[in-house]
């Protein structure tokens, strides 16, 4: 989407504070651990030049680490003009308790800088990401067991290589200097599956939300994703994983918007398609599977899922009473405000919250950090032998049956599990597990009137139980 959003009805950091304060009357921690564990530990505001031609630009940065119950902490770099001290410290808190929801050991923290990737060349990005990475090491804001930074809007793979190599030139003799970010590229320490992963986490979340049949009898819908209708703002790294998943479990993709135009088609249409056409023109525009539609009236399409996956503020107080979805599912950090959840509760939306549905991202750079720090491939030890022993129960059980196998039959057995099987292995059992900790908050715990709120009451025991461990209070 647009590298501007607009003013929020509050600010960012605000809005967290009201989240996590209607979730702390439901839990019993002492007042005095509540106010540690919801403001930032520590800000860094830098500003440094770079020259650009024959003049000088000053660069505005940020990185916030937002709780130390575990450390390293950890957060991905914003690239956008819309960089701001509050924003970077609202998401940082939102990664404390993301970590904490789908029990990631690290502790939350964001980093940003102020310019357009768009606008900005490829060598003054190399420029200004190697310099904010040195930046990080002056004030010791960056290394693997202290703060991992990750990939975020306007970043990806060519910025983490740039940050990893130049901590590693720094710290020449340090074996783990790989693991001091993650999202890498697969060839410089990276993972299979981390790409995909927030979008694949998207996915399987609501997935399980369409799995339990007692809450699709309250939304009018029938059980799984198949043939239901769904909405995807945005179409970048998330929105597109999002999209293509669900299209490949049988939902129906009518409409999805980016930052020049919308596309829509009330039949559905294969985003990959989509895909290959902007990855040909540069653009959504032309798109012949679909209607140029305008791009904020695409929140307001009759569907059974709205998936905002681009900038906070999307759904507000303007446009939440025109939002005619059963379902919101917030791949993006902070897309509903307050004022407009409060409204869409009431029209009985039921919003699976981001600091449950994105986790995606980080619970593979989590596999990832694992990686870099073991120094090995997962699955290089044992998918050979998983292999083997899959050919020797098939031959034991052809020669008790004196019959033969399919090679259908062999592939389901004798297949071992590479680096990518365990990654989604891990990752679903992750976002399974931890989206019936929410729900089941919601539903037993009298009062809690959101998944929002009871996914902040997890978090908040949770980080709570973390300070009890190091005998803060008994």
């Amino acid at each position: 989407m647009s590298d501007i959003t607009e003013k929020r009805e509050g600010e960012f950091f605000d809005d967290v504070l009201k989240y996590f304060n209607r979730a702390a009357k439901f839990v019993d921690v002492p007042q005095g651990l509540l106010e540690q564990i919801k403001y930032c530990n520590s800000v860094y505001r830098i500003r440094f030049p770079i020259k650009v031609g024959d003049d000088f630009q000053v660069i505005e940065a940020y990185r916030a680490e937002h709780s130390h119950h575990k450390l390293p902490t950890k957060g991905g770099i914003r690239f956008s003009t819309a960089v701001n001290q509050d924003e970077v410290m609202a998401l940082a808190a939102l990664m404390t308790y993301k970590c904490a929801i789908v029990d990631v050991p690290f502790g939350g923290a964001k980093g940003g800088i102020k310019i357009s990737p768009r606008k900005t060349s490829v060598e003054d990005m190399e420029k200004i990401t190697r310099r904010y990475t040195s930046e990080l090491i002056k004030k010791n804001f960056i290394g693997p067991g202290i703060d991992v930074p990750a990939p975020d809007y306007g970043s990806g793979e060519r910025e983490m290589a740039w940050i990893a190599d130049t901590y590693a030139t720094f710290f020449p003799n340090e074996l783990n200097t790989l693991a001091c970010v993650t999202g890498k590229p697969v060839g410089q320490g990276g993972i299979r599956g981390r790409t995909e992963a927030t979008g694949l986490g998207v996915y399987f979340g609501i997935r399980e939300a369409l799995n339990v049949e007692e809450d699709c009898k309250k939304w009018g819908l029938t059980p799984g994703i198949a043939g239901k209708t769904f909405v995807i703002q945005g179409f970048g790294n998330v929105g597109f994983h999002s999209a293509k998943f669900i299209h490949e479990a049988g939902g129906k993709i009518i409409a999805i918007a980016e930052w020049d135009v919308a596309i829509y088609n009330p039949e559905g249409f294969d985003p990959l398609a989509l895909q290959a056409h902007r990855a040909k023109t540069g653009s959504l525009k032309g798109f012949s599977g679909g209607q140029e539609y305008d791009k904020y009236a695409a929140l307001e399409i009759e569907c059974d899922v709205l998936v905002p996956a681009a900038l906070e503020n999307q759904i507000n107080k303007d446009n939440a009473d025109r939002i005619k979805c059963k379902i919101i599912g917030e791949a993006a950090n902070g897309p509903v405000t307050p004022e407009a959840e409060a409204v869409l509760i009431a029209k009985g939306v039921y919003i699976i919250p981001d600091i449950y549905l994105n986790a995606g991202g980080v619970t593979v750079s989590y596999f990832e950090w694992l990686k870099n720090l073991s120094h090995v491939r997962f699955g290089r030890l044992g998918k050979r032998y998983d292999e083997s022993a899959g050919k020797n129960t098939i031959n034991v059980v052809e020669q008790m049956t004196g019959k033969t196998a399919t090679d259908i039959q062999k592939s389901l057995v004798v297949r071992g599990a590479d680096e990518q099987d365990l990654v989604y292995s891990g990752l679903e059992e992750t976002m399974i597990s931890a989206y019936h900790d929410v729900r089941n908050e919601f539903v037993n715990t009298p009062g809690i009137p959101d998944l929002r709120t009871a996914a902040f009451v997890v978090a908040i025991k949770k980080i709570a139980l973390s300070y009890n461990t190091l005998g803060v209070f008994p």
